[in-house]
């Protein structure tokens, strides 16, 4: 089988971006609708678009925990980590049943887009095209992948320290969320995530990461 095609039960990165860069989340509204969006299409039929949901649940976050099943059944992924970036996302997930990753990812865009093009009143794709996805192969890869995906903002300068970008899974990572329905991510059963050998393993990172980043856009030019 290709490693292109999600296999259920394992691990991918999955991302996504702007067409021509175009930057659309510019806003803790934005950022959180498209936070929401992923949240609550992981259940695998939901009675109803999430644009409708909202507008009935005033505290949605809440009843999105609620309706989320608490085993693996009736659910299209688990969310592991993610980023949302202003022109991009970044998603780690593991699949739950077939199509899973495919049906979720159509679901979670489509819905963004619709939402976006009403509020800007404009028109046509949102997004470069279908999500591209890499299959994770070893507990190795996925532990340095969390790493990469957290410190996006940080290699792009939106800031300087991971803890402060508040639309990644990093204060998932480190125990800073305090309330229960705020949990979005699931990875005790694939990472066992000390918080400060964590952050310590993060912050390592920082300069080799933006110094990569400056060689290839070096080398591209």
């Amino acid at each position: 089988m290709s490693k292109n095609y999600p296999i259920e039960g394992s691990v991918y990165h999955v991302f996504n971006k702007s067409i021509a860069g175009y930057e659309i989340f510019n806003n803790i509204v934005e950022f959180s609708r498209m936070l929401n969006t992923i949240r609550y299409y992981q259940i695998e039929n939901p009675s109803t678009k999430f644009s409708k949901f909202i507008k009935v649940n005033s505290d949605y976050s809440k009843r999105i925990k609620e309706l989320l099943p608490e085993s693996d059944q009736g659910r299209l992924v688990k969310i592991v980590a993610y980023c949302i970036m202003p022109t991009h996302v970044h998603l780690i997930l593991k699949q739950l049943q077939d199509d899973g990753i495919s049906n979720f990812t159509s679901n979670i865009f489509n819905s963004y887009t619709r939402y976006f093009n009403i509020k800007y009143n404009r028109k046509g794709p949102l997004w470069e095209g279908r999500s591209k996805r890499v299959l994770v192969e070893s507990d190795e890869q996925l532990i340095h992948l969390t790493r990469y995906v957290h410190l996006n903002p940080v290699t792009a300068y939106l800031v300087d320290i991971p803890e402060q970008w508040h639309t990644s899974s990093y204060d998932e990572y480190l125990s800073n969320i305090e309330r229960e329905e705020d949990k979005i991510c699931e990875f005790d059963e694939l990472l066992d995530i000390d918080p400060m050998s964590y952050k310590e393993f993060v912050a390592d990172q920082i300069s080799y990461q933006r110094e990569l980043k400056s060689i290839k856009k070096l080398c591209l030019e």
